[in-house]
C-alpha cells in the first residue's frame, strides 16, 4: 500500500498560482515604474519578477506531474521530477542575476538621470507584498515537505531582497542629488549576488535529492525508534530513506522472533509499516525486509 500524492499536490498547485498572479502583477507595475521612473534597479527588480513567474510556472507543472500515481514504468512515482523543476529554478535565477549584473555595469559606464521619488513608494509595497507571498508559500512547502515548493518561496524572498537592495539604491541617489546615480545601479548589482547566493542553495539541495542523499537523516531515526517500540520487531538493523518529490520512501531490515512463521513476520511487518504511516504523515511507503533474530 501507499499513499496517494495527490492530497498533497494539490495544496501546492494551489499556493504556486496565487504566487504567478501576485508575481506577474509585480513585474508589470515595477517593470513600469522603473521605465518611467529612471531607475535600473527597479526595472532589475522587474526582471527578477518575470523570472519568479516563469519558475512558478515550471513548478505548477512539476507538481501536476509529480502528483501522477505510479505505473509500470515509474514504481516510485513521479516525485523526482520535482527536484528537476527545482534545478530549473535555479538555472532561471542564475540567468536572471546574469543579466542584472550585465546591465548595471552598462548603466554605471553611462550617465543616466537620477530615478523618480515616487518608485520608493513602489519598493515599499512590493516587498511587503513579496515577504507576505514567501512565508505564505514556505508554510506550504513546510507542510508538504516539496523542496521545489519551498526553492520557490525563497525565490519569493530573493525579489524581496532586491527591492530592498533598490530601495536603498534610489534612496542614496535621490539623497546624495548629482553624481550618484549610479546608486542605484550598484543597488541591482547587490540584488544579483543574493539571487546567485539562492539559486546555489536551491540547486545543491535539489541535485543532492536526486542522488538519493540522506537529505534527512534524523527521519531515519525517528522512524527506527518508533518501528523498535513495536512489541514484536526485535531491532531495525537498517533504515535508509529517499525522497521523492513531497514524501519519502523508508528501506529498513527488521529483526523480529526467528521461531515465528512467514505469515507471522508478514503480519508483524504490516502493523508496523501502518503505524509508521499514522506517526509520519510524509511516508509515501515503507520497504520492509525481516531478518530472524537468532541467526543474528
Amino acid at each position: 500500500m501507499q499513499r496517494n500524492p495527490n492530497a498533497i499536490s494539490k495544496k501546492g498547485l494551489k499556493t504556486t498560482l496565487v504566487g504567478i498572479i501576485i508575481s506577474a502583477f509585480l513585474a508589470i507595475i515595477k517593470g513600469l515604474g522603473g521605465v518611467f521612473g529612471h531607475s535600473y534597479a527597479l526595472i532589475a527588480d522587474a526582471i527578477e519578477s518575470a523570472s519568479d513567474v516563469l519558475t512558478s510556472a515550471m513548478l505548477w507543472a512539476g507538481l501536476k506531474w509529480s502528483s501522477k500515481p505510479p505505473d509500470e514504468n515509474h514504481p516510485y512515482g513521479h516525485g523526482k521530477i520535482e527536484a528537476l523543476v527545482a534545478i530549473g529554478i535555479a538555472i532561471a535565477l542564475t540567468i536572471a542575476g546574469g543579466i542584472i549584473v550585465r546591465d548595471s555595469v552598462i548603466h554605471i559606464l553611462e550617465p543616466h538621470k537620477s530615478p523618480a521619488p515616487y518608485t520608493l513608494i513602489i519598493l515599499v509595497v512590493v516587498v511587503a507584498t513579496k515577504e507576505l507571498l514567501y512565508r505564505y508559500v514556505l508554510k506550504t512547502g513546510d507542510e508538504i515537505n516539496s523542496s521545489a515548493v519551498k526553492a520557490d518561496a525563497f525565490h519569493h524572498r530573493s525579489d524581496a531582497i532586491t527591492s530592498i537592495a533598490a530601495f536603498i539604491g534610489i534612496s542614496i541617489a535621490l539623497i546624495g542629488g548629482k553624481g550618484f546615480e549610479i546608486a542605484d545601479d550598484f543597488a541591482a548589482l547587490i540584488a544579483a549576488v543574493f539571487i546567485f547566493y539562492n539559486a546555489y542553495k536551491i540547486g545543491r539541495s535539489s541535485i543532492g535529492e536526486l542522488l538519493d542523499e540522506a537529505i534527512e537523516p534524523e527521519l531515519c531515526e525517528k522512524v527506527t525508534a518508533v518501528a523498535e517500540a513495536f512489541p514484536d520487531v526485535v531491532r531495525i538493523e537498517r533504515c535508509y530513506s529517499r525522497k521523492m518529490g513531497t514524501a519519502f520512501h523508508i528501506d529498513m531490515h527488521m529483526w523480529v522472533d526467528g521461531n515465528k512463521t512467514v505469515t507471522e513476520g508478514h503480519a508483524i511487518a504490516h502493523e508496523v509499516k501502518n503505524n509508521l504511516f499514522k506517526n509520519f504523515s510524509q511516508l509515501i511507503d515503507v520497504h520492509i525486509h525481516i531478518e530472524p533474530a537468532e541467526d543474528k
